[in-house]
């Protein structure tokens, strides 16, 4: 006699679905135990890996602060190159160390452009343009200043037309940065060296317009004479 099949209650099919899973996930165990193993280890180990080099971020971040607070004694003195060198006898490491031991940080990489600007000043242009160009932290002011930088590098070996470009193109970094009439100013100043008085005048025009009270701005009428 053939009976009526009875039909599977809600309940009933979640458990025949779950004791399915844990029949196939035990198998796949039971196959699989060393390649479970190995990769739980790597997950492990790159886990362990990330967490270490987060901390140690942290870590370089605020020793390169505490140093670069230090040095900036001697950087606002003027003291250039015992900020770049550092001062023997004393807790202050220089830039160029900051730099070398914790250049990947946050601030290390703020003290790449307190190094170029203090190589800058004391007329070595070829080693400041390195460390403009090498800074690649995520402040806009010092992005700026970096692109700034290597502006007024290009400007030195009179390249006018890149420097103007670089001077540009540092104003447009942030809007927020109160340095921007000073570089409009210079990439204006540049172009008109370099020949090209139609985008000087429109620069020149810009910064009297947006940016009257600035210093830039109290000085623009004297430039504004030369291209019209």
């Amino acid at each position: 006699m053939i009976t009526k099949k009875r039909k599977l209650s809600r309940k009933e099919i979640k458990e025949d679905k779950l004791v399915s899973f844990v029949y196939k996930a035990r198998s796949f165990y039971e196959e699989h135990t060393n390649k479970i193993f190995t990769y739980g280890a790597v997950a492990v180990v790159a886990v362990a890996l990330a967490y270490f080099y987060v901390n140690q971020k942290r870590t370089d971040n605020e020793i390169a602060g505490v140093e670069l607070s230090r040095t900036m004694i001697l950087y606002d003195q003027g003291a250039y190159l015992q900020a770049i060198e550092g001062q023997q006898g004393t807790n202050i490491i220089g830039l160029k160390t900051i730099v070398e031991e914790y250049g990947g940080s946050e601030n290390g990489e703020s003290a790449k452009i307190f190094l170029a600007n203090s190589y800058s000043f004391l007329g070595n242009y070829e080693e400041a343009l390195k460390y403009y160009k090498d800074y690649s932290g995520s402040i806009d002011y010092f992005k700026a200043a970096a692109i700034s930088g290597r502006a007024g590098y290009y400007a030195s070996k009179k390249d006018y037309e890149e420097a103007a470009a670089l001077y540009l193109e540092a104003s447009g970094i942030t809007e927020v940065n109160a340095l921007n009439p000073e570089y409009l100013l210079n990439a204006g100043i540049n172009f008109l060296k370099a020949g090209n008085k139609k985008e000087a005048k429109t620069l020149f025009e810009t910064i009297r317009e947006k940016y009257s009270t600035s210093l830039a701005g109290r000085e623009i009428g004297q430039y504004l004479a030369l291209v019209n």
